[in-house]
């Protein structure tokens, strides 16, 4: 079960250091025209990614996009 997120100016899902926002399974999909959690999260995990609780999400992982190009130069 993959989850979507639409809370667009709220605090929900902007926890310090390993926000939502920074972890590279969140993209946006195109679809659903929203952001989406792409782990597949069980129900409690589920319940705590809705209501922003996102600070130790088990599977957080920085998603930087240019340390390929970084290690490249």
């Amino acid at each position: 079960m993959t989850v979507s997120q639409n809370f667009q100016g709220s605090s929900a899902g902007k926890a310090s250091g390993d926000s939502c926002e920074t972890c590279l399974y969140y993209e946006y999909d195109e679809e659903y025209d929203c952001d989406t959690c792409l782990m597949d999260l069980d129900e409690d995990e589920m319940r705590l990614f809705l209501i922003g609780h996102t600070r130790s999400c088990p599977y957080y992982k920085f998603g930087d996009e240019y340390s390929v190009v970084r290690h490249q130069i």
